[in-house]
């Protein structure tokens, strides 16, 4: 029996008053918390930024993770820049699938084209997760943060 979620189970739901206190206190392990933001600064950026989508992470009822992603009605790209997965969660294939369905998310928005994401380059599993879903390294920006891009040809923005 495989342990990995169908992509149906896995979805995105806003950030409201029955989840973000959860969410702020899902923490990482200390061997990963250099790579991600804390839940509860991006809570608090994302009141601050009106083009910030923070979004729950679930597996059916199970909260199980946090992303937010920036996509302004005024740009064809959209940033993802911040995914985790709760420690006691990872393994499972909620990270690929959640990428999937921010994907799907940002698709239908109809005027994205592009979609980035940055990584500490030291990172493997997020290395492999992006470059499965089609996200190709651009290099480094000037904190020393892998950029990765996905690209989506004219007409296809919206699927």
């Amino acid at each position: 029996m495989s342990t990995e979620p169908a992509q149906a189970e896995v979805r995105l739901a806003p950030v409201d008053d029955t989840n973000r206190t959860a969410i702020a206190a899902m923490v990482l392990g200390e061997s990963q918390a250099h790579f991600v933001a804390s839940n509860a600064d991006s809570l608090a950026e994302a009141e601050e930024d009106a083009d910030a989508r923070p979004r729950a992470v679930l597996a059916g009822d199970q909260l199980v993770g946090f992303l937010m992603y920036d996509a302004s009605e005024s740009e064809s790209e959209a940033r993802i820049y911040r995914l985790m997965i709760a420690p006691g969660e990872q393994g499972k294939g909620y990270g690929r699938a959640v990428v999937q369905a921010a994907l799907s998310e940002i698709r239908a928005l109809g005027h994205i084209r592009e979609v980035s994401i940055c990584y500490d380059p030291g990172n493997e599993a997020a290395r492999r997760l992006y470059r499965t879903a089609g996200f190709q390294e651009k290099g480094l920006d000037e904190d020393g943060e892998m950029i990765a891009r996905l690209v989506w040809p004219a007409g296809e923005a919206r699927r």
